[in-house]
């Protein structure tokens, strides 16, 4: 595919303040900067898309530090995370994290609005031995909350369960929420078991928490209001969207201050 018809040259709309003043960053900076493990660049990746990709990647990264108001060491998950941009992805798949090599894989041409979403799995499996007792390397936190795994005791575990609670439950937590229960209407439609997946639901949620925040970035997320996926009713909705997003906000602005400390 030439550089011309290469969708990474699509523009992403955002409205941020500059954190590169116009100039231009590699993978490498972003690496450093934010102490990344490693990144992998596909051996189809021009050298323009790679220098695209990059300044992308840095300035959604940076916006979503902003909206968390978490450190760069919260967004690499403690230098534990890896990136590869148009390289180890799954087939079919625009964006994919591989809990093995825990690595945050973004297609060159279908990543964009993917990367906060593809970043919660991440956190996801990366706090999961953090919050509970006795898990195994490929669990999920997710997971874990809703097999009622024992957790923990910390006070940003509280808060942590608290989000999970809000995106599982109804107030009276005695019933799965509506946005759970649309998701397992929506599995039953198609024939999957993939939307009511616990790390779907709560990697969607978050989604939907950032594209609401007033600090807006395209390749960061998008699709979650008016995307034909938004329209099978896969994302929360209305108040419960809502309280689900100023749980997690409040989890990480808490997580920031305290490794901020």
């Amino acid at each position: 595919m030439s550089d011309r018809a290469s969708r990474i040259h699509q523009p992403y709309y955002r409205n941020g303040p500059s954190h590169r003043d116009g100039a231009d960053v590699s993978f490498q900076d972003i690496v450093k900067i934010f102490g990344f493990r490693t990144v992998t660049i596909g051996k189809w990746v021009t050298k323009t898309e790679q220098q695209i990709a990059a300044n992308l990647f840095f300035d959604a990264l940076c916006d979503l530090m902003e909206i968390l108001e978490v450190s760069e060491t919260v967004i690499s998950l403690n230098n534990s995370l890896s990136l590869a941009f148009g390289s180890g992805g799954r087939k079919h798949s625009s964006a994919h994290y591989d809990s093995q090599t825990k690595t945050l894989a973004l297609a060159k041409n279908a990543g964009g609005g993917a990367l906060a979403h593809e970043w919660f799995h991440a956190f996801d499996h990366y706090i999961c031995n953090k919050l509970f007792i006795n898990t195994q390397h490929h669990h999920f936190a997710s997971q874990c909350w809703l097999k009622d795994n024992h957790q923990k005791q910390h006070a940003l575990n509280l808060k942590l369960s608290k989000v999970f609670e809000s995106i599982f439950l109804t107030n009276s937590k005695s019933q799965p929420s509506d946005y759970v229960n649309r998701c397992a209407l929506a599995d039953k439609t198609l024939q999957i078991y993939y939307y009511a997946q616990p790390q779907e639901l709560s990697a969607r949620a978050f989604e939907a928490c950032i594209q609401d925040h007033f600090r807006k970035n395209a390749f960061l997320v998008q699709g979650t209001k008016q995307s034909p996926e938004a329209k099978l009713g896969i994302y929360p909705v209305d108040e419960h969207r809502a309280t689900i997003s100023k749980n997690l906000l409040d989890y990480f602005r808490h997580l920031g201050h305290a490794i901020g400390k």
